[in-house]
């Protein structure tokens, strides 16, 4: 009977931002190996959202920078292969979410190393600012008053 291998296949983590949540694998990819992700191969480099290329998902140059800056302050842009499921809330919350993940995954690679970096930067904290709820009697949104009558 063959034995199973216990080393580690990918570093999970879970970002989230306002009501997006982010779940993050960084798969060690070697260069003969690929990972699949539903019906896609990854490769190492590339960045998968939902079943698509994170460059169609989130376009614009603003965007990349972003998603790139915790793989570019730790040295780790070519090495891994990274799959990302992200639901709720809208592009902007899901993005923030993304990173945050990121840096938790590779905070769980290497915490000496990637930590200090990561919290310097502020990577690493939860932006805990979310909806502020609706309240009863007030006429609609969280913070409109009822139209008060002329006479």
């Amino acid at each position: 009977m063959p034995k199973k291998s216990t080393a580690l296949k990918y570093y999970q983590a879970i970002g989230r931002r306002k009501s997006a949540t982010a779940s993050i694998r960084l798969h060690l990819a070697t260069k003969e190996k690929e990972i699949t992700f539903g019906d896609k191969k990854v490769k190492k480099g590339e960045i998968y959202v939902n079943g698509q290329p994170i460059d169609k998902y989130f376009s614009g140059e603003s965007n990349k920078v972003e998603y790139l800056t915790p793989l570019k302050l730790t040295d780790n842009l070519d090495r891994f292969a990274i799959t990302v499921k992200v639901v709720g809330g809208g592009k902007a919350g899901q993005l923030d979410a993304i990173v945050l993940g990121i840096s938790r995954a590779l905070e769980k690679v290497d915490k000496a190393t990637y930590r200090p970096i990561l919290k310097k930067q502020g990577l690493l904290t939860r932006d805990a600012r979310i909806r502020e709820r609706r309240k009863v009697g007030m006429g609609g949104k969280a913070r409109r008053k009822k139209q008060s009558p002329k006479r």
